[in-house]
């Protein structure tokens, strides 16, 4: 479960924690400060959740306008899907209302790889270098290929995951 802390910018007043929208609503609704004065904006804060989940909620930038929507697309979306909207939004700087839907049509290349030489080495493997013959693959650097890659590629690590991604 996600917590959010809702942070008044009115310093006599208090804020709340809260998991849903509708939790929010409950507690907003009835949050005045000590003049009696009824409490309008707050400051959105992450408090508690995944790993994964708190990479979203830096991405996706929480307020008090998108708290709702966030959730839902928490609720909704797995961890790729949440990885590739990190990647897409915080990474590539993709506008965020193009992803929020379908993090898929970003058109983002992904491989779950810990470094571009992993990504290199699979490369090779892959054939997308030629047919290397078994005997001379010991004579290929891989490290001059990963550098090579890395005009393109860009590495990341989201949530203890190690990604390799290419923007459109």
């Amino acid at each position: 479960m996600t917590t959010l802390y809702a942070q008044p910018y009115n310093i006599d007043a208090t804020g709340f924690y809260f998991d849903s929208a509708e939790d929010y609503d409950a507690k907003a609704k009835d949050n005045f400060d000590r003049y009696g004065q009824f409490v309008e904006e707050y400051e959105i804060q992450f408090i508690d959740g995944e790993a994964i989940d708190v990479e979203v909620a830096k991405a996706w930038g929480l307020s008090q306008c998108n708290f709702a929507e966030f959730f839902d697309f928490i609720d909704e979306c797995d961890d790729e899907q949440k990885r590739l909207y990190v990647i897409a939004v915080d990474h590539c700087g993709i506008d965020h209302a193009s992803v929020v839907d379908n993090p898929y049509t970003s058109d983002i290349t992904l491989y779950h790889l810990r470094d571009l030489k992993e990504l290199a080495e699979e490369f090779v493997e892959e054939g997308l270098f030629g047919d290397i013959p078994e005997q001379l693959r010991f004579y290929i650097d891989y490290e001059a290929i990963a550098r090579d890659l890395s005009m393109d590629y860009a590495s990341a690590e989201i949530a203890g995951t190690h990604l390799i991604y290419r923007c459109p």
